[in-house]
């Protein structure tokens, strides 16, 4: 059995509000073992012995079933997951700044975003199937790099988490 940690995107936030304690029993439904969320903002940890395509193509399934919504999951290992964490090129903590890591399934998607142009305090870098993101306080959504990354194009294959959420769910 291998522990995956899946990322739900856009979930209770623009109008897809689900109960994690819902979304824990739709993966158990689903077969998989030692389901657990983390925070409200669609992090599960489960336990698999399938790949992580097939993990992701469960749960993308199951949720789409279960809440009759466009659901897209990103999936990776929690080993997968330390390593990325670890590789973040920036500061972790930086006063008046949010460290993020964008998860992106399409490596022509990634390509796109480390092609952009950051704003003014912003920065960006690519990673192994990530990109690196460091923005002031209150500007996440007007940056450049948040305003392309909110677009409809982007929903199947990018999801975003802050370092600190990152944490809690290696720390589980």
């Amino acid at each position: 059995m291998t522990r995956y940690v899946a990322f739900l995107r856009g979930v209770n936030v623009g109008g897809v509000n689900l109960k994690m304690a819902d979304v824990a029993g739709v993966f158990t439904d689903a077969g998989f073992t030692g389901v657990a969320t983390v925070l409200a903002s669609g992090n599960v940890l489960l336990e698999s012995g399938t790949d992580a395509a097939d993990v992701r193509a469960t749960a993308e399934r199951s949720l789409r079933e279960a809440f009759g919504y466009d659901a897209w999951v990103l999936v990776y290992d929690v080993d997968t997951l330390a390593a990325i964490s670890a590789a973040f090129p920036f500061p972790r903590e930086v006063e008046g700044s949010h460290s993020y890591v964008t998860f992106v399934a399409d490596p022509a998607v990634l390509d796109e975003l480390a092609a952009l142009t950051a704003g003014p305090e912003e920065q960006i870098a690519p990673g192994d199937g990530v990109l690196y993101w460091q923005v002031p306080r209150g500007s996440t959504l007007d940056s450049p790099i948040g305003k392309t990354m909110g677009k409809r194009a982007y929903k199947s294959s990018t999801t975003t988490r802050n370092l600190r959420t990152l944490a809690k769910v290696l720390a589980r």
